[in-house]
């Protein structure tokens, strides 16, 4: 006489083919340290190849040079990231530094003692602007990417009113205090750089941030836990627009002059460069430390196409190329990271 062979339950089956706790953690592990090992690798080629076609890359002076160039571009991709974590973005953020340079620099005018003044007259005009694209996009509910697309000729526009054609002198203590080198062989703009990223871990453990990851991940849930949803849209535009006014500023100390059109190009560059660091477009992944190590990557292959002795008029063609397929990859690492092995289908006994 045979034995029936038993019959499992589809909740047995599923627990059965369900990965262990093990596998379970190495999976979450993995998903987390993607993005980070993703730009970490970019960052090393980069910086391997900038040595190898730059032997003096690590002297005072090309360092000083290097993040001076850093600085504002990551100082940018930091206001964007912080917008588009809330589940927004902002394509008026080039103009937003644009405005608030052209500010500083006409109260400058060349005078130490007008240095304070301006620098907060500076900044009050990156928080007013990132008000007015927070109160449209999260009080009359417009979309961010046409609202903000619109404020930008109405930045850009004032922009030019204030300052109609480059010129003015920064303050002599601004540009010299920004070009010092400490220690030797530590240029200001790198302790400044660290700074920002160091007031971005502040701000990620106070309770904004963690209502901007809960905004940005679920607006709706966020809102039924209590969360002010459109407080904290409006809170990280202004957020956004102070910082991207600090990117002004620190254009300013570099060039020593205004100038009514330097943020035109520097949007898309904030967003390639948190793409790169790992941030999701939309919203409630990612931070301000990968936006940084991705503004290195996008200014260290900006000068890998120049000393590599690419004709000029084939520079922008093959810059554009190499962070296409720079975005292309932790693009294609970053949603590796976020798929989730589904649930076994309930169904009937016998299905699969």
């Amino acid at each position: 006489m045979t034995t029936p062979t038993p019959t499992r339950s589809p909740a047995a089956q599923a627990a059965r083919e369900a990965p262990g706790p093990l596998a379970r953690t190495a999976q979450s592990v993995a998903a987390v340290r993607m993005p980070t090992l993703a730009v970490t690798a970019l960052l090393v080629i980069t910086v391997a190849a900038s040595i190898a076609l730059q032997p003096s890359f690590f002297s005072p002076y090309s360092l000083s040079a290097s993040f001076a160039t850093i600085l504002p571009v990551a100082t940018i991709a930091a206001a964007q990231t912080i917008i588009v974590l809330g589940g927004g973005i902002d394509l008026s953020i080039g103009t937003i530094v644009t405005l608030a340079s052209a500010v500083s620099v006409v109260l400058m005018d060349g005078d130490d003692a007008r240095l304070p003044l301006a620098l907060a007259a500076g900044l009050a005009t990156g928080a007013a602007c990132g008000l007015v694209n927070g109160l449209v996009v999260a009080g009359l509910r417009l979309q961010p990417i046409v609202a903000t697309f619109a404020t930008s000729s109405v930045f850009g526009g004032a922009a030019l009113l204030v300052l109609p054609q480059p010129g003015g002198t920064a303050s002599p203590a601004l540009t010299e205090t920004f070009g010092l080198v400490l220690a030797v062989y530590i240029p200001v703009p790198a302790v400044l750089l660290l700074a920002l990223w160091l007031a971005w871990r502040l701000l990620r453990r106070h309770r904004f941030g963690q209502y901007l990851y809960a905004v940005g991940g679920n607006a709706d849930a966020a809102y039924t836990s209590a969360v002010p949803v459109s407080v904290v849209r409006v809170f990280s535009y202004v957020a956004g627009g102070t910082v991207a006014a600090l990117a002004g500023i620190a254009l300013l100390a570099d060039s020593g002059a205004g100038d009514p059109t330097l943020g035109t190009e520097l949007t898309l560059g904030s967003i390639a460069a948190l793409v790169i660091g790992g941030t999701r477009l939309r919203g409630g992944s990612g931070g301000v430390g990968g936006a940084l190590v991705g503004a290195i990557v996008l200014s260290l292959i900006q000068g890998l196409v120049f000393f590599a002795g690419v004709p000029t008029d084939a520079r922008e063609f093959v810059y554009g190329c190499i962070i296409i397929a720079a975005i292309a990859l932790a693009g294609l690492l970053t949603s590796r990271s976020g798929t989730r092995r589904p649930a076994p289908a309930r169904g009937k006994a016998g299905t699969a």
